[in-house]
């Protein structure tokens, strides 16, 4: 394998770890993030590597922000790669206050920050859900568009969660037809 021609993108085969992408390039290394095995290091000159070279490709990318945009999909999709998503600056060092209506129980307090982390990882782990029901291989089209729209409803059951987001971007987003009728 002519590893001068590798580049961030290049799909791969190890052997070892199975399929995966490169991610990053050092001197003397390629960083890579395997479907299986997370991301690892491994040395260019590994035996065990080879490239996977797509048939039929048609030239359907076309600009470098496409290329971005397939790679960093690529990437969420196979190595659990999420965002930064902030938590909005008033939220800060705040807490939330859980009480039952019973006051002689003591109430919870969460720290706002844990909250949010585990609303972010809720938006990721259904977006991950999302990828892999698009590419499965045996549900028909008709059984892919009815499981999205119970995705879709559930981010529209999270939109109350938007007020702890920082960047408008980043909120959940629900079924918007259904509003507009």
């Amino acid at each position: 394998m002519d590893q001068l021609t590798l580049g961030i993108g290049t799909r791969l085969q190890h052997t070892q770890y199975g399929p995966g992408v490169i991610v990053g390039i050092r001197y003397a290394v390629y960083i890579i993030s395997f479907i299986d095995s997370g991301i690892k290091e491994i040395d260019k000159a590994d035996e065990k590597l080879e490239e996977i070279i797509p048939e039929n490709v048609s030239e359907e990318i076309e600009t470098t922000s496409e290329v971005e945009k397939s790679l960093l999909k690529i990437l969420k999709m196979w190595g659990g790669i999420s965002e930064p998503v902030s938590l909005g600056d008033k939220w800060l060092g705040g807490k939330m206050l859980l009480q039952t209506a019973d006051k002689t129980q003591k109430p919870k307090d969460i720290p706002i920050e844990d909250f949010f982390h585990k609303i972010v990882m809720l938006r990721d782990r259904l977006r991950v859900l999302e990828q892999n029901i698009n590419s499965h291989k045996k549900l028909t089209d008709e059984d892919k568009v009815n499981i999205q729209q119970y995705i879709t409803r559930c981010y529209g059951s999270l939109t109350t969660f938007n007020v702890l987001f920082k960047n408008k971007e980043q909120f959940f987003v629900g079924d918007k037809a259904g509003k507009d009728e």
